[in-house]
């Protein structure tokens, strides 16, 4: 996947690893950048095209797929990270809607002209989608379900011509991680990376540091081959 001349929809795109992967994908030469937000966004780019997107908002996600015509890459990008103890369902709920049923939802109402382009989707997850990190559990709980979400759609769409990426994300500095006194990764370069993993097809991108540190033993683990079984298991009919 070139983003060259492609059409990309990024969610959560006014800061951090949004902001950056709008100005990665416009640096590569994307032909239009839909940029999804909950609020406004400065920008003076024309192939760049505001989207009023709240992932928890059916209404708003029905109203953007409506003023979207074509679509290359979708890249669900937007998430919330609330630190807990998980003694406050309310908190794993929010972390549940905006991480796991927000990204669905959008990858959803997005399919129709993912199939008609052959397109990509890529969902931005966590290294705590593999292991939870015990002072953020709830935010840990829903990138593990949206990972394993994005390994059933990686199954269900293989047939479709629709490739399904993700994005296994370590210590960037974002505002999520302001407090950590911990390496970490500009977005810029996970940005670039994420991108550079989307063009030579890698199922699972590693982006940055600590998590490219565990990624060969990641693709060569008993997990790894478990859903390679697993996706087996999807109905010729489906395919």
């Amino acid at each position: 996947m070139n983003i060259a001349n492609k059409t990309v929809l990024i969610t959560g795109a006014n800061r951090g690893i949004g902001r950056a992967l709008v100005d990665e994908a416009l640096r590569r030469g994307a032909k239009r950048v839909y940029a999804g937000t909950r609020s406004a966004l400065p920008n003076t780019d024309k192939r760049v095209t505001p989207l009023t997107l709240d992932v928890t908002s059916v209404s708003e996600i029905q109203r953007a797929a409506g003023d979207v015509d074509s679509l290359d890459v979708l890249i669900n990008n937007a998430g919330v990270a609330i630190y807990d103890d998980l003694s406050n369902l309310d908190v794993i709920e929010q972390h549940l809607a905006v991480n796991l049923l927000g990204p669905l939802r959008v990858t959803q109402a997005f399919l129709p002209l993912l199939r008609r382009s052959k397109g990509a989707i890529v969902n931005n997850l966590s290294l705590t989608s593999l292991a939870p990190l015990p002072v953020i559990p709830a935010y840990s709980i829903s990138k593990a379900a949206a990972f394993n979400m994005t390994q059933s759609l990686r199954a269900l769409l293989a047939g479709q011509g629709v490739t399904v990426h993700v994005v296994v994300l370590g210590p960037v500095d974002t505002d999520m991680n302001r407090g950590l006194e911990i390496p970490k990764a500009s977005p810029e370069s996970a940005a670039l990376r994420i991108f550079d993993g989307l063009e030579k097809g890698e199922e699972d991108i590693f982006p940055d540091p600590a998590s490219l540190s565990i990624a060969e033993g990641w693709r060569t683990s008993v997990v790894k081959a478990l859903e390679r079984q697993f996706a087996a298991f999807v109905p010729e009919n489906r395919q």
